[in-house]
């Protein structure tokens, strides 16, 4: 049973939500949801191959005499782009049971607090550039019953689908790539050092790294024997998110570029390039 999509059952299932009248399943859940946590509420930053890991906590409390076996019917969560009727995309957690912990019962109800996590496949489940945004979080109610015994010519299928929105929130990023190199390399003292660069982001569209222009970045460097890097100016990146600037060789040390990040873009701080001068 639990081969299943949640995503993909919850958003088939509110997809036909027209061709009925719009009143509750007289089965539904008694089931009340606390704020949902992803990430450590940290961004989901998410490159073009790798896929990306990341925590999920919740608690709810459930009637006493609903069990949740994971195998009839499952309890988790999704996150959501546009609403729970029509979802852009969606992005659900692991199939496997969530670690659960009870935190309060009454005569009626139990509480509980889960955990379980969310993997994101960004050859599978991102698109386009629109899933660089912040998403809904929802807890999804699945329950199924199958007959397959067809000694009497005759097989079953029943499912319903729950959901509650907007339980929270969670930001996906893009990753950025970021390089540095100063040339020449020695450089003698006084002369102008040449320092190069490339600015890039995933695009999910083309599955590739792609420049990203106009975008601010800070040239940084490190002296020998100093312990921090200090700012030197900023650079803008140009066509295909090249980077290019000059600086006087001084003395022996580390540059880098930073960049500092946007809102659908994750920050960067390139490795460093060490430039001996004479």
């Amino acid at each position: 049973m639990r081969k299943l999509a949640i995503g993909a059952v919850v958003s088939g299932a509110l997809a036909l939500t027209g061709l009925a009248a719009p009143t509750a399943l007289a089965d539904s859940p008694d089931l009340a949801f606390g704020a949902i946590t992803v990430n450590n509420g940290k961004s989901i930053v998410v490159g073009t191959d790798a896929r990306v890991t990341v925590p999920v906590t919740y608690s709810f409390t459930r009637p006493s005499d609903l069990v949740i076996d994971y195998k009839n019917n499952f309890l988790g969560v999704i996150l959501y782009r546009g609403s729970l009727t029509e979802t852009a995309n969606a992005l659900e957690t692991s199939s496997n049971a969530p670690t659960c912990t009870t935190t309060a019962t009454t005569q009626t109800t139990v509480t509980e607090s889960c955990g379980t996590t969310l993997t994101v496949d960004p050859r599978e489940q991102l698109h386009s550039a629109a899933d660089a945004t912040t998403w809904k979080a929802a807890a999804v109610y699945v329950r199924s019953y199958v007959d397959m015994d067809d000694s009497d010519d005759h097989v079953s299928f029943e499912s319903g689908v729950d959901a509650w929105g907007n339980l929270g929130t969670a930001k996906v990023q893009r990753k950025a790539g970021l390089g540095t190199n100063a040339t020449p390399e020695p450089a003698v003292k006084g002369t102008t050092l040449t320092v190069k660069g490339k600015l890039t982001r995933a695009d999910w569209a083309k599955g590739t790294f792609t420049g990203y222009q106009d975008q601010k970045v800070t040239l940084q460097f490190k002296a020998k024997g100093a312990t921090a890097y200090t700012d030197v100016k900023t650079v803008t990146s140009g066509t295909g998110g090249a980077l290019s600037t000059t600086v006087k060789a001084s003395q022996d040390g580390s540059y880098r570029y930073k960049f500092a990040g946007t809102s659908t873009t994750a920050a960067k701080t390139s490795a460093a390039d060490y430039v001996d001068v004479t």
